[in-house]
């Protein structure tokens, strides 16, 4: 999971919330990926969230509290 990002969380540095995207070409090919491996309802979208949940993607806000922790 984590060689889709090379072993680093994804520092996304977004200005504003308008900034973060629901999907990312990395996501894209996770979900490919899986897929490929029988997954059938998964997309991109779906897979974007979770690696958000899990820390592979850090897309605070760089004005939010939590952004500098993560």
């Amino acid at each position: 999971m984590w060689s889709f990002v090379k072993g680093k969380q994804v520092n996304g540095k977004r200005k504003k919330l308008s900034d973060v995207p629901a999907i990312t070409p990395e996501a894209e090919a996770f979900a490919k990926d899986l897929k490929k491996r029988g997954f059938k309802f998964l997309g991109a979208t779906t897979i974007y969230a979770h690696m958000q949940a899990v820390g592979m993607v850090n897309d605070h806000i760089t004005d939010c509290f939590r952004y500098k922790k993560l």
